[in-house]
């Protein structure tokens, strides 16, 4: 299976190619909790992420997923709180790689769908083990359920496919 996806956004004008089955053939080391289509209903980056890549993806993706219409709308995350740094921050701190111009998130949601590049899989999975530090902080600092305590740390997570409504 060799699938051509063709990408025609603001961002980016290019193609890749899915070898896997979506969802399916992870790293071992890569266990996400949350799907890119449960992290998108859920609510997550102010709603302001892929908005102009839709077509790129599932449309099954996108039919509950809180999506601002015009610019980011904190109330559309789950937690009701800023949790980004803006992509210029990103970019500055040279965590953005060319093939996926809006971070992880992007690069997620493509590896999902079956897209791999080993070396730029690698790197990212890496980062997303790092953010595994965080949820010891919310279990440490917070009763279980208290979905209000840490909520930024918490949506934070929800960002990296961590299920924070669980801790």
């Amino acid at each position: 299976m060799k699938k051509k996806i063709i990408v025609d956004d603001k961002m980016q004008k290019t193609h890749y190619y899915l070898t896997e089955e979506i969802g399916e053939n992870f790293d071992t080391d890569f266990e996400p909790e949350l799907s890119p289509k449960e992290l998108l209903a859920l609510g997550i980056f102010g709603g302001k992420y892929m908005t102009d890549s839709k077509s790129e993806f599932p449309d099954d993706w996108f039919e509950n997923a809180k999506l601002a219409t015009n610019g980011r709308d904190i109330a559309l995350n789950y937690y009701e709180v800023d949790a980004s740094m803006p992509l210029q921050h990103w970019q500055d701190k040279g965590w953005i790689n060319p093939v996926d111009p809006r971070g992880w998130f992007q690069w997620y949601c493509r590896y999902y769908y079956g897209r791999r590049l080993e070396e730029e899989d690698r790197r990212q999975i890496k980062r997303w083990k790092a953010m595994k530090r965080h949820l010891g902080a919310v279990k440490k600092n917070c009763l279980k359920g208290d979905l209000t305590c840490r909520k930024k740390q918490r949506q934070a997570l929800l960002h990296w496919a961590y299920d924070s409504r669980k801790i």
